[in-house]
């Protein structure tokens, strides 16, 4: 059974850190592709950031240079380091796994985590 931990979230100032954590288990965490995506009131979901099996990453550009995706297989747990964070970076985040094989494609989701930024 696929299971997800995150944590990390919270409220922090403009101008402030956050890491968010994923712990996985119930799938081989790598070869699955990990990305963070957040949701925003009445806005849709977005994707944030991915990191591949061999550990490439790729940023929306709103927030390539302030954020950091990484995982550590040995853990199964993927990572958002978030800087310079922003009012509009407020938002519930959410961590997904996905692999695909020939055949479809298996997305897991993590349940969410809220952070807020403001003063």
């Amino acid at each position: 059974q696929v299971h997800f931990v995150e944590s990390g979230g919270g409220l922090v100032q403009p101008g402030g850190s956050l890491r968010l954590s994923c712990a996985a288990s119930g799938f081989t965490f790598s070869t699955h592709t990990m990305s963070w995506y957040r949701q925003a009131p009445e806005k849709e979901r977005e994707l944030v950031a991915v990191t591949g099996t061999y550990g490439s990453t790729t940023y929306a550009d709103s927030v390539k240079g302030r954020f950091t995706i990484s995982r550590d297989n040995a853990k199964n747990t993927v990572y958002l380091q978030m800087n310079s964070l922003k009012p509009e970076d407020t938002a519930v985040y959410y961590c997904n796994a996905q692999y695909k094989n020939w055949a479809r494609t298996y997305d897991y989701w993590g349940q969410g985590t809220q952070v807020t930024v403001s003063s």
